[in-house]
């Protein structure tokens, strides 16, 4: 005999579609990141130094993708016990752990973004230099 349903199952959206929206803001995040690293990375091709450019660029990008990920972990972690603490101390702050997850979720994938545009604007200039 199966258990019956929660009373929360039946107002949840399908799981293809939970998936797509999380997909759609980490990949816009990640998309608005590597822009900026190849914009980055194109203004450093002309005014100096490239490889040290594209090193530091992939270690910004590094950074915030570590930040975003245990800021998200944290969230997750901590999130519950964090609301609860508010509201009992009438607080006020409209903080939720919803609200986090999302923000580090985007951090996350502005970081992914940039790490993925500085190897793919460095490899592409270390193949156009090597092919010249």
């Amino acid at each position: 005999m199966s258990a019956p349903p929660e009373p929360g199952d039946a107002d949840a959206r399908p799981a293809l579609e939970r998936a797509a929206v999380r997909f759609r803001l980490v990949g816009t995040a990640a998309l608005a990141g590597a822009l900026v690293a190849a914009v980055w990375l194109a203004a450093r091709l002309v005014v100096g130094d490239f490889s040290a450019s594209v090193e530091t660029t992939f270690a910004l990008g590094s950074l915030a993708f570590g930040f975003g990920l245990l800021g998200w972990s944290g969230a997750v972690a901590l999130g519950r016990g964090i609301e609860s603490m508010q509201a009992h101390l009438d607080t006020g702050t409209g903080w939720t752990e919803a609200d986090a997850r999302r923000a580090m979720a985007r951090i996350l994938g502005f970081g992914l973004g940039v790490m993925l545009g500085a190897t793919a604007v460095g490899s592409a200039v270390a193949v156009f230099v090597a092919a010249a």
